[in-house]
């Protein structure tokens, strides 16, 4: 089930680490704002069948855990941004993700494909929009369950630009 786990959370890893990374062109991508960034995930649908209330719960909890954290994005860090190349890599680098969809232009995504990871394989879209101070994109993840059956999974993440970084907390 733990391996269930990981591929059920690929979109959340996916957005985490890929949403808004784009080029700036007139009728392309937008580029996100450097600063600090807050995210905000919420599960709308969990549908796993014959799985424990309590496994469920726990997912619900897990994928909720991700809301509230920040995040500082130099200027640096935003103009190497390139989020064909995270998509290209996979779910936390460690699958494979082939899109038969990437429509990422005039502050929309649109992204549809299919993942691989710990020998699953899960069908991806992500849908939304994307501004300079904020993004805020439904992920959808579907899959066969290994106990059989099929699981979906729907969360909504938001980011939103809250200033410039944050300094570091003394200790």
């Amino acid at each position: 089930m733990k391996k269930f786990l990981t591929v059920a959370a690929i979109g959340a890893l996916i957005a985490v680490s890929g949403c808004g990374k784009t080029d700036n062109t007139a009728g392309g991508p937008v580029k996100r704002e450097a600063g600090n960034w807050k995210t905000d995930v919420k599960l709308v649908k969990f549908e796993v069948p014959g799985m424990p209330p309590e496994m469920k719960d726990g997912m619900a909890k897990m994928v909720e855990g991700a809301s509230g954290m920040d995040q500082c994005f130099t200027q640096e860090q935003v103009d190497k941004e390139d989020i064909a190349a995270e998509l290209a890599k996979g779910p936390g680098n460690g699958g494979e993700c082939t899109w038969s969809k990437k429509d990422i232009a005039g502050g929309k995504i649109d992204i549809a494909g299919t993942c691989q990871a710990n020998g699953q394989t899960v069908d991806m879209a992500m849908t939304g929009t994307m501004e300079a101070k904020k993004s805020d994109v439904t992920i959808t993840t579907k899959g066969k369950v290994p106990t059989g059956g099929d699981m979906e999974m729907v969360m909504q993440m938001t980011q939103t630009h809250t200033g410039p970084c944050k300094a570091p907390a003394a200790t």
